[in-house]
């Protein structure tokens, strides 16, 4: 039994990638690790691998029993939307509570969207430099946030990295912040290291989350929005995030000394595909769904502000929020169309509505009669009836860019997960075909943001993509362990998101009862 377990995770790292840059040596410290360790896959899960992926690692359960799929979500029997982070965010605990209880040290570093976890046996760190921060940085013991905040000071960029400058000067200080960052972090986290003989030491690395979703299109050059030339000034800008964060994995293994070592990534990330920003007007045309009024017009002062505040660099950003004291904003929806509370009255008068679940896979309601207050659809046979037809009149639609379908496969959440919170999820999951490239307005000069769709029924439906993340996850993570006992070689089956959790646990001497995940056979 290993006396101590490190798990690093290079978060929405991707896995071909991470691959052939270890190979030829850009990544020096995985490419020992894959070398000498037990290789292999790490896949999300089915539908919903975007919103829910963080909870399903964190409480190795599935979404119908964890009860989150997005940071907002639809309250069963209302029309109300709300932010789980507001309500403690899972319906299931943490895989580290049981470590806790069964006297096991812990340091928990920056796991994103978890709450502040103040029984925890050792330390917890939140949102440093988390993706999609809900509250800002915090850490327990108190002494421990005091620590970080006083000789390292606030991750070096946006707590919302959907606001970047796209622009060269932007991407080139966003990209030298991220380097920043993976080697600061490595630094307050050797510090920690050293403190005590942890049971587990478990840090994220956000670094490459945040640099695939914005400059995906500086790497891949199937992207619509791709600038050789900026690419070629500036550097593969996933490169040198992935590169900086294997030096700091490698002076966190200096450290480490006989300690099992697990450098993973709960899902990938690919080029941006698909058009979610389609999926209203499509219902709308197939008369599922009734049209919603128009967005009313952000006031000419604010909208003013709102330029200035994005035309400042990130670091003064940064220094502002830090003066104020002011925790990160809780980010909208990814989606056209502002926040909302609660769900239209049109689309309470439809048969169905959309439902957000991510981008790469979008969710849709069913407005059911005993469920929703004012239901429409019976279920049993009705409902049956009903989404067999939608999904049908949905994979008919042509993507004129490929004419191919641009709607891959249409999913029932209940086909795929049985619990007790259910009722939370999409009844519909529309999984979009990534055959091409999606473009926005905020790069590249809009190139390939522009989607038109067709079919029979719905005519031709044309929509343009403002939103301006270029990368999109994938299902498919990376997975390496290394140390005392562990196998050398490549395991024969991929692990689940879910499985992460028990497999650290096991590695520990602790069971986990009553989850959905199950430990992998390391030895």
């Amino acid at each position: 039994m290993p006396a101590k377990l490190i798990a690093l995770c290079i978060d929405a790292g991707e896995e071909a990638a991470l691959h052939r840059w270890a190979a030829d040596g850009t990544l020096p410290a995985l490419g020992g690790l894959l070398r000498r360790g037990l290789r292999g896959t790490v896949r999300s899960l089915e539908g919903f691998h975007v919103g829910s992926t963080w909870a399903s690692f964190t409480t190795a359960s599935h979404p119908a029993h964890h009860g989150f799929h997005y940071l907002v979500q639809l309250r069963p029997g209302t029309y109300d939307l709300y932010h789980p982070a507001d309500e403690g965010m899972y319906l299931r605990e943490a895989f580290w509570r049981p470590l806790s209880r069964a006297g096991k040290r812990v340091a928990i570093l920056d796991v994103p969207m978890v709450p502040l976890d103040r029984s925890v046996n050792g330390i917890h760190v939140i949102e440093w430099g988390g993706h999609d921060a809900q509250g800002g940085f915090a850490a327990w013991p108190p002494e421990v946030e005091r620590e970080i905040a006083a000789e390292f000071g606030p991750h070096p960029t946006p707590s919302n990295c959907d606001g970047i400058a796209r622009t060269p000067a932007g991407f080139a200080e966003f990209t030298s912040g991220l380097e920043r960052g993976a080697a600061t972090r490595a630094a307050w986290t050797r510090r920690l290291l050293a403190r005590e003989e942890w049971d587990l030491l478990l840090l994220v690395f956000s670094e490459s989350h945040c640099g695939g979703h914005q400059a995906w299109h500086l790497h891949d050059p199937r992207h619509p929005g791709h600038d050789p030339g900026l690419a070629a000034g500036l550097g593969d800008p996933i490169r040198r995030t992935y590169r900086a964060i294997d030096a700091a994995i490698g002076r966190i293994l200096e450290d480490a000394g006989d300690a099992t070592v697990i450098v993973f990534s709960c899902h990938g990330m690919g080029c941006w595909s698909g058009a979610h920003h389609l999926l209203r007007d499509i219902l709308v045309r197939l008369g599922v769904t009734e049209p919603s009024p128009a967005p009313a017009r952000e006031p000419l002062h604010r909208a003013a502000l709102r330029r200035v505040w994005r035309a400042l660099p990130q670091g003064t950003q940064g220094a502002v929020r830090a003066l104020l004291g002011r925790p990160a904003s809780r980010p909208a929806p990814p989606s056209p169309g502002p926040w909302h509370a609660r769900v239209s009255e049109g689309d309470q008068r439809s048969r169905c509505f959309p439902l957000m679940n991510g981008l790469a896979v979008s969710g849709i309601r069913l407005n059911l009669r005993g469920r929703e207050p004012g239901g429409m659809i019976s279920p049993g046979a009705e409902q049956e009836a009903f989404e067999a037809e939608l999904a049908a009149d949905l994979l008919a639609i042509t993507d004129e860019r490929t004419g191919g379908p641009l709607v891959r496969r249409v999913l029932r959440s209940r086909d795929l997960l049985a619990g007790e919170h259910l009722d939370i999820l999409p009844d519909l999951l529309v999984e979009w075909d990534d055959t091409a490239g999606t473009g926005n307005t905020q790069v590249g000069g809009g190139r390939g943001a522009t989607v038109r769709a067709r079919s029979p029924k719905i005519g031709v439906v044309e929509g343009t993509n403002r939103y301006g993340r270029t990368g999109e996850h994938r299902r498919e993570g990376f997975f390496v362990a290394a140390g005392p006992g562990i196998r050398p070689g490549e395991l024969a089956e991929p692990l689940s998101t879910m499985d992460l959790g028990p497999t650290f646990a096991a590695l520990l001497g602790v069971p986990l009862p009553g989850v959905d995940g199950r430990p992998a056979e390391l030895t």
